[in-house]
């Protein structure tokens, strides 16, 4: 089930053209990102100041929610800790001059909590379908699957043409 739109913003002044293909619309280009980007750049808030770690993430089904993992010893969970406000940049770049042209990321903006609970076994799985890898890891009591409720994905592409998505 695809999240509801609350619409389409674009900034500064970039025109959506109204014959775009399939592929090439917001919505499609922020499940591509999603789905092909196995790594994104969580920030948080550390005594008033930016903090950033790489985090493996997965997105669920609907686009609704992004999932991590982290230690409790972490940075990251102490931040989230006092103030679940957070983003996530997930980002197509390859390091080449062609990315100021072909590159595409996405900044998403929400909530951060712990799934726990029953709801648990069904976000790990979607989790892990993405990061096998890190079976061991979330397995540990010290482990917590946490997940990024999203309010809104901004898409950069072309390197200025932002569209807000609003997920309601």
């Amino acid at each position: 089930m695809e999240p509801a739109w609350s619409g389409l913003r674009s900034r500064p002044d970039a025109i959506i053209p109204g014959n775009v293909e399939l592929d090439d619309r917001p919505s499609a280009i922020v499940r591509r990102l999603l789905d092909k980007q196995m790594l994104a750049v969580l920030g948080t808030h550390h005594n008033g100041a930016p903090y950033t770690s790489l985090v493996a993430f997965a997105a669920t089904e609907d686009l609704r929610s992004l999932l991590f993992a982290t230690s409790r010893a972490t940075r990251k969970w102490a931040n989230l800790t006092d103030d679940a406000r957070a983003s996530m940049l997930i980002d197509s770049r390859t390091n080449r001059a062609e990315d100021f042209a072909d590159a595409a990321a996405a900044t998403v903006l929400g909530v951060v909590e712990e799934v726990t609970g029953e709801e648990r076994p069904a976000f790990l799985e979607v989790f892990l379908a993405k990061h096998p890898h890190l079976t061991d890891f979330t397995a540990a009591p010290s482990c917590a699957l946490l997940r990024l409720n999203v309010e809104t994905y901004i898409l950069v592409t072309r390197f200025q043409h932002v569209v807000e998505l609003h997920v309601v």
